[in-house]
């Protein structure tokens, strides 16, 4: 009592001596840091004392510089209660006084920081919280120390001293909450009490804050160390996070997932925090794994080995496992969620499979079978390849693991890097190959160095083979060596003529039971063709109906190819009638999808040949070349399409420059001028009329696809012809009535044909017969920018508003 008399006298008698200057008023500050020691030090401090130290220093803040003598009033701030002088100095910095500069301010606070007063200041408050102290001035004092650089910053407009940069002031708060958690834990070995709930707040609020990247990576590489043996330590690191806010618990989960070295690190970290809190159970176990795709595999292989590392846990990894199942098996899922999401799925679905024990995969085998049948059909019915190929290799993957003993799925596709991650996926890392905390920039495919490991053991495992005993062997060497081979040195192999006529192709082809002769005429006809126009105008729909149905009878090298080009040369050299036959046949009864991709791909191929010049002339330069769309079986024509429109803008930018001479490109007419109409209004006409087997609005969405982006094609190679603009105004509506079809597929296509139709459509004519129709467009093309789930959807979107962008400056700038 009597010492804190004597601080109390002392404090009086310093403020008084503020209003004076001299010798006087640096003796009654010194004193007043010894008076405070001799009280007990500032935690010792009762209500009445601290209500007026902080009276003593908001003084001080105003006194005049005269009276502070430089090197006592500073040691005032820094040894007395941390929180009472930083809040003083905040309030200061934010209405610094004529005699308080607010240079001075930034040096106290810079000293206040380097000195270590913020650990002091949480100390505090976890001493207060165990006595039930303020609940509104520790949540002053948590936005304060949580947004000190802010605060610094603002007022300085960034000339601010290096400490209070969030990358180095942020790692500083990490080392104090390291420094706070050792008293604690010295504490509580002590047998005293006290509270970490403030350092949870702390924590909570810097992650919230977006800053877990830098208060954690010191954080964690600590808690680590200390969490290896000592139970106290564990205990202490289960408590900080448990005590966290729901708030903010998202951001405080998250980042212990992304940064901790390994599975068995984060369990050693977090314990069961995921049974004992809701909040962390929904974040780990349903906004990482099915509302979140941007973490890389490293994350994921953490966080499910976490939940597979205790017995209270794996419960959850089996519930995971199914919720992933069902998504992933989800029709609308596949169609509506961009392939990154579904990829992401898969990689969880492989390593959830891998920390499974055999007796729970036969708890739940005839589930896991159910969810992987439905959802490898609706990975193959999508038209884009690579989710297709994602169903395989994950069914492929399920089935190998749930049927150990019977039968497994197998598919063909390419066996790429890409498959071999996924498969090595399923077998469960162990702890000595994951990847320690890397960089966020650097972790992404990185956490699967258990792979080369793999591999490796299945060569080795694959070059044991038994060796066959002699006797076999000799069982094996039969009595054939008695017959003496035939001499067929000197044959020569019979070549069949080919036909020399189109009316004798025709017969050969449709009736004729010699093979070779068969084969002869398909390799000879497409020159034939080219080398008489005239005769092949006679039987050119004949010959069309014939190639559309001729199916291969031996084993011909290329024979789809030689078939098409076929095709196209029938269909150049008589464009109007045999145009005509194909587009009524790809609306006709009993075609398979594959005959009717088939005419979508000859029509295209025809038209880009009728649409640029015969090379009757010399060039100058090798080095020109037309683009090319090559639309062969399985291809996808949207990646041409996108890389014609790539060409097109190119060739539409004026450069100015020296450089080589030009290429002097051969010049002639647009034979498809005359027949674009042709090729391109038969298809667009019964596009919403279902027949018994074929249904372009249904399933056979595929088609539908492949239409859309011929049409598109078709569009582009009609620019400067007389019906483009009928039919830019046509595939306008076209694509205004499909505009919200599911498959993302279509979508591209749509968006490929409003890119074909701004290119190629005039543009005065575009304003003058189609202005409202550009109007709403524009408006659904800003609405797929910023909502469509794909990315290349997205991406072409925003192409299209850069052109209707580029027209419309280009009619400003056009002199009326």
């Amino acid at each position: 009592m009597a010492a804190a008399a004597a601080l109390e006298r002392t404090l009086r008698e310093a403020v008084a001596a503020l209003g004076r200057d001299g010798a006087g008023a640096a003796a009654a500050l010194g004193a007043v840091p010894a008076a405070l020691a001799a009280a007990g030090g500032p935690a010792a401090l009762g209500e009445q004392e601290r209500a007026l130290f902080g009276a003593f220093l908001r003084s001080l803040a105003r006194a005049p510089r005269a009276a502070r003598p430089e090197g006592v009033w500073q040691s005032c701030f820094l040894e007395g209660p941390p929180g009472l002088a930083l809040c003083v100095l905040l309030e200061a910095l934010a209405s610094p006084g004529p005699s308080f500069h607010l240079r001075e301010v930034v040096e106290v606070l810079e000293q206040f920081l380097q000195e270590g007063r913020i650990s002091a200041l949480m100390w505090e408050v976890c001493q207060q919280q165990a006595q039930a102290g303020s609940p509104q001035l520790q949540e002053a004092l948590l936005n304060k120390i949580v947004c000190l650089p802010d605060h610094v910053s603002n007022k300085l407009q960034g000339k601010n001293p290096p400490v209070f940069f969030p990358q180095n002031y942020f790692p500083l708060l990490g080392g104090a909450i390291i420094q706070v958690l050792q008293k604690i834990s010295d504490s509580l070995r002590g047998g005293l009490d006290c509270s970490i709930s403030f350092v949870s707040h702390v924590l909570g609020k810097v992650c919230v804050h977006g800053r877990q990247k830098e208060i954690l990576s010191v954080l964690v590489p600590r808690l680590t160390d200390l969490t290896k043996s000592d139970c106290i330590w564990q205990r202490i690191c289960w408590r900080l996070i448990e005590c966290v806010p729901d708030r903010w618990m998202e951001g405080v989960v998250l980042g212990f997932v992304q940064r901790a070295p390994g599975a068995d690190i984060l369990s050693r970290l977090l314990g069961n925090l995921v049974v004992k809190n809701k909040k962390a159970q929904f974040v780990v176990t349903q906004k990482v794994l099915l509302l979140q795709y941007c973490h890389p595999t490293a994350v994921l292989q953490n966080l499910l080995g976490y939940l597979s590392l205790d017995s209270l846990r794996r419960a959850l990894l089996i519930k995971v496992l199914q919720e992933l199942l069902e998504t992933w098996g989800s029709s609308s899922a596949v169609k509506h969620s961009p392939p990154e999401q579904q990829q992401y799925i898969s990689k969880a679905i492989l390593i959830c499979l891998s920390h499974l024990k055999e007796p729970e995969i036969k708890s739940c085998r005839q589930e896991i079978l159910t969810s992987m049948m439905e959802g490898v059909k609706c990975h193959l019915d999508s038209n884009l390849p690579q989710i297709r190929r994602l169903g395989m290799i994950v069914a492929e993957s399920i089935s190998s693991k749930i049927n150990t003993d019977g039968p497994v799925l197998k598919f063909q596709y390419e066996e790429d890097d890409e498959a071999r991650e996924l498969k090595s996926l399923l077998v469960q890392t162990p702890p000595f190959c994951v990847v320690p905390s890397l960089p966020d920039d650097d972790r992404n495919e990185k956490g699967d160095a258990a792979l080369p490991l793999l591999l490796e053991s299945t060569k080795k495992s694959h070059t044991a083979a038994p060796a066959m005993p002699d006797e076999e062997l000799d069982a094996e060497l039969d009595s054939d060596d008695d017959l003496i081979p035939y001499n067929m040195s000197e044959d020569k192999e019979l070549k069949t003529k080919a036909p020399v006529y189109i009316r004798d192709c025709i017969e050969v082809l449709t009736g004729s039971e010699d093979v070779d002769k068969w084969e002869a005429t398909v390799k000879a006809l497409e020159s034939l063709v080219r080398k008489n126009p005239a005769a092949t105008r006679e039987v050119s729909v004949e010959l069309a109906k014939i190639l559309l149905h001729l199916e291969e009878k031996t084993c011909i090298e290329g024979f789809a190819e030689l078939r098409q080009r076929t095709q196209v040369a029938v269909l150049t050299t008589d464009p109007i009638p045999v145009a005509k036959y194909l587009t009524s046949q790809f609306y006709s009864l009993n075609y398979s999808l594959r005959q009717r991709m088939d005419i979508l791909d000859v029509l295209v191929l025809a038209a880009q040949e009728l649409s640029y010049p015969k090379s009757h002339g010399k060039t100058k330069h090798s080095g020109a070349q037309k683009p090319c769309i090559q639309l062969l079986p399985g291809s996808d024509s949207s990646k041409d399409w996108r890389r014609i429109v790539d060409e097109r803008i190119k060739s539409k930018t004026r450069r100015f420059a020296m450089g080589q001479s030009q290429v002097e490109l051969a010049s002639g007419p647009n034979e498809f001028n005359s027949v674009a109409g042709h090729f391109f209004f038969p298809l667009i006409q019964h596009f919403d009329r279902p027949l018994t087997t074929f249904d372009l609005l249904g399933e056979d969405h595929f088609v539908l696809g492949r239409l859309v982006h011929t049409l598109a094609i078709l569009m582009y190679l009609a620019v400067n012809t007389v019906a483009v603009t009928a039919m830019g105004k046509a595939l306008l509506e076209f694509v205004w009535a499909l505009r919200f079809h599911t498959d993302s597929y279509v979508r591209q296509g749509l968006l490929s044909c409003i890119s074909s139709m701004l290119l190629s459509v005039p543009t005065e004519h575009l304003l003058e017969d189609m202005t409202e129709e550009l109007l709403e467009t524009q408006s659904w093309l800003g609405d797929v920018v910023e909502k469509d789930p794909d990315g290349d959807c997205r991406r072409l979107a925003l192409q299209n508003l850069l052109l209707m962008e580029n027209l419309k400056k280009k009619l400003q700038t056009v002199p009326s």
